[in-house]
């Protein structure tokens, strides 16, 4: 029991302080205050980019775009009405709905395909790495390569060579495509061939000039003409290229040792419209033909006359479009397989292998596991490129030559040709606002994709 008095002498004790650390602090405002005015001056100068670079032009747009080419007096909404009546921007408008609809599919489908066949072979690395390659090449350097690509010529073209290539292989087009008969010929046209006007005789050799053929378009085996000889019961004769450089030097109607023969040129017996007898002229252009030929006119048909194979217009009206979608999904096919197999790449293993197990063939395995399990994915890479595909230009502008440009049109370009190259900003601006409008209902979509992925 502790006494007053021993209370009173003893020694005081520390003095009690209160902890303040877990109470309010008048400080702590002002410290978040700061702190929201740091956050703030490090969002500056992006809000000033973003306002600059993004928020104005989209108000300039939307504001422009109910005004007049001058821009002094309103149009209100003739400028709209414009994107629905113009032929231009309605050919556009259907180009890019093609562009949408078979762009991102075809290219999501082919990185869909590399992906899954490169997962298992050895060399799967260095072909991602070629297929990706061209994500690493502007648009404009991609459309000149595939200019130079779709070239109509099949010495420029590499597109045309192969598909004249592979034409030739089974249908051999003709060395005489600009053969005709000369003056004082015995030839006449008929049918797009020539035939004698006389009927020919066995024992007489009989003569068929021709004139036309560039010297470096003949076949390589031709050889010197020679006039044939008469063989009995035989109808024999020379074909050749009637013509020697130089003034008037030769003799017209006979084979000069300058002139060279039509080899392979065929020639056909005709008796009552039907072919009696038919060869080909040898490298020296001579022909011989059995008796049935006797009485009967010599016929140059018009396949020794056909033009030469020439492959496709890859950029004429037709094939435009087409043709530069091919050349965009050259270039983003390996965007789409480089995500789709960093999709694969988290796919449980363990559910491939039980569906093997279970009996499922790999076709089944890809169509009802692989392809479900990649769903999120694969919508990605898709509204990715349904995004981009809508502003396309480059391609467009670079490779459709200036005949077909109108045939390949999209909005993008038509936007540039409408504000520039004709002077009406007030369409081009609504073209522009247009533009946003696709494309925000795909942004939307992508972004609503996207937290219901994060509420799971």
């Amino acid at each position: 029991m502790t006494t007053p008095e021993a209370a009173a002498g003893a020694p005081p004790g520390p003095a009690v302080s209160k902890d303040r650390s877990s109470g309010p602090r008048k400080g702590r405002r002002s410290v978040t205050g700061t702190r929201r005015s740091v956050a703030a001056l490090f969002l500056l100068p992006a809000l000033v980019l973003l306002g600059a670079l993004v928020v104005y032009p989209i108000g300039y747009s939307l504001v422009r775009s109910f005004y007049d080419a001058s821009g002094d007096h309103a149009a209100g909404f003739d400028n709209y009405k414009a994107i629905f009546t113009d032929d231009g921007i309605r050919t556009a408008l259907k180009n890019n709905i093609i562009w949408v609809v078979f762009a991102p599919a075809v290219s999501t489908a082919l990185g869909l395909v590399f992906a899954v066949l490169t997962e298992r072979v050895r060399w799967g690395t260095a072909f991602k790495l070629v297929v990706f390659m061209p994500m690493a090449i502007s648009m404009l350097a991609a459309g000149i390569i595939f200019r130079l690509v779709y070239d109509q010529d099949p010495d420029k073209g590499v597109a045309n060579a192969v598909w004249v290539g592979v034409h030739d292989t089974f249908a051999q087009s003709s060395a005489f495509p600009k053969a005709h008969p000369g003056r004082e010929s015995p030839l006449v046209a008929q049918g797009g061939g020539f035939v004698t006007k006389d009927p020919v005789r066995a024992g007489t050799p009989v003569s068929l000039p021709l004139v036309g053929v560039a010297p470096d378009q003949l076949p390589d085996d031709v050889k010197r003409a020679v006039a044939a000889r008469p063989e009995p019961g035989r109808v024999t004769g020379t074909t050749w290229q009637d013509f020697t450089r130089g003034k008037g030097v030769g003799k017209l109607g006979a084979p000069d040792p300058s002139e060279v023969g039509y080899a392979g040129m065929r020639i056909e017996a005709v008796k009552d419209g039907r072919v009696v007898a038919s060869t080909k002229a040898a490298a020296d252009g001579t022909f011989s033909l059995p008796a049935a030929a006797d009485g009967a006119q010599l016929r140059l048909p018009a396949g020794n006359f056909k033009e030469a194979y020439n492959g496709v217009d890859w950029l004429g009206p037709a094939l435009v479009t087409p043709a530069i979608i091919g050349s965009y999904v050259w270039m983003w096919a390996g965007f789409a397989m480089v995500l789709i197999a960093a999709g694969l790449a988290g796919v449980p293993r363990e559910l491939l292998e039980a569906a093997r197990v279970d009996g499922a063939s790999e076709w089944q395995v890809f169509r009802k596991v692989t392809v479900p399990l990649l769903a999120p994915v694969l919508a990605v890479v898709t509204v990715t490129l349904m995004i981009n595909v809508l502003k396309v230009f480059d391609l467009v502008y670079i490779i459709a030559p200036g005949s077909s440009q109108d045939d390949a049109n999209v909005l993008a370009l038509e936007l540039y040709r409408k504000g520039f190259a004709e002077g009406q900003p007030g369409i081009a601006s609504a073209i522009a606002v247009f533009l946003l409008l696709l494309v925000i209902p795909v942004m939307l979509f992508n972004i609503r994709r996207l937290r219901r992925e994060e509420r799971r």
